[in-house]
């Protein structure tokens, strides 16, 4: 009895780096971002990250146009905007798995295509000079793309994962762990001290095979509050509480505040709440707070993926629903003005 079926091999790291190659303008920039980046979570800049973007990228073309709107953001914001750029979407159960693994979104699942498509456009987020946030869901896909990524996150689903430690403690940007689904923040904590550990590992080389990899550690890994099926995490109170409890187990880590998932309770309009509470916090004095992630696109909401992919409305996400640009930008424009208080009265009446 068969349980899969054989399919052509895959191109290694090596092939798709070769045909996919990053000019020395765009590798300086990565390199510029990271240390921005590796600032921020060292709390030796005092500058707030805002991660932001669709909950997940079917759309090269779209997702071009959204990050050409951050770099204009980006000329005179006084934050450091980072797209979040997600190829691979972590499941429950089933579903569409993202644009990595199903690229024609019409169940063909070409991955071969998909590994092209997914470094083709973080090669053009470079070159353009918008720095990349992603999640890491399957450590196999860590070689053809980490080489290009800015920021990176370790699921709710994957935080308490061996392998994602591991992965986490070899990449030289910060890496934040989110909180695990019901709430439970020792996965996180455990994850972070992991994760700022060396580590001998198995992994696969740029020509796809299997090496012993031995790693440094991280010290830009960090706690990602996302809130949890039984409520949110990010007010004032509770910010307090994961702080103490994080020094309780010898973790001084910053904390991202995720404004989606558990902290809107799914409602992405919510998010707006939780972006104005989450900077209320950071100018009454919060150094540990050092920034937010959002799920905006485009456009608001969400749409089912039909069995016609050309039907899908353009700039509205296929996953989780987003908060649309216009709202997106009012918030950018809150946090530079001069006191955010205003934004309470203006977002919560909407």
């Amino acid at each position: 009895m068969e349980f899969f079926t054989a399919q052509p091999l895959l191109p290694t790291p090596e092939d798709v780096k070769l045909a996919i190659s990053l000019s020395q303008r765009g590798k300086d920039f990565i390199l510029k971002s990271r240390k921005e980046a590796a600032s921020i979570v060292e709390r030796s800049n005092p500058r707030v990250a805002i991660i932001l973007g669709p909950c997940s990228i079917h759309d090269p073309e779209m997702a071009l146009e959204y990050a050409r709107r951050i770099k204009e953001e980006a000329l005179t914001h006084s934050s450091f905007l980072v797209m979040r750029l997600f190829f691979e979407k972590p499941r429950t159960t089933t579903g569409w798995k993202g644009l990595l693994y199903d690229p024609y979104l019409n169940g063909t699942n070409d991955i071969a295509t998909g590994l092209y498509w997914t470094r083709k456009l973080l090669k053009e987020m470079a070159e353009l000079g918008v720095p990349v946030a992603t999640e890491f869901v399957d450590p196999l896909v860590a070689p053809y793309i980490e080489d290009l990524i800015t920021w990176g996150f370790i699921g709710a689903r994957t935080s308490s994962s061996q392998p994602h430690r591991q992965l986490a403690s070899s990449f030289g940007f910060p890496v934040g762990f989110k909180n695990a689904l019901d709430g439970d923040l020792l996965s996180p904590i455990q994850g972070i001290i992991a994760a700022r550990s060396a580590h001998a590992f198995m992994a696969i080389n740029d020509e796809a095979k299997l090496c012993a990899k031995k790693s440094f550690g991280n010290a830009y890994s960090h706690m990602v509050l996302r809130g949890a099926t039984n409520g949110p995490n990010y007010d004032k109170k509770t910010v307090a509480g994961v702080t103490q409890m994080m020094h309780l187990h010898g973790v001084n880590s910053p904390i991202l505040i995720d404004c989606a998932h558990g902290n809107s309770q799914k409602k992405y309009e919510k998010q707006k709440d939780v972006f104005v509470s989450v900077f209320e916090q950071i100018e009454e004095g919060n150094k540990n707070i050092i920034g937010v992630m959002l799920e905006s696109n485009l456009e608001e909401g969400n749409q089912a993926l039909s069995e016609d992919p050309a039907s899908l409305r353009y700039g509205v996400s296929i996953t989780d629903s987003c908060i649309g640009w216009s709202d997106t930008q009012e918030l950018l424009c809150s946090v530079d003005s001069s006191s955010i208080s205003s934004s309470v009265m203006r977002f919560t009446h909407n």
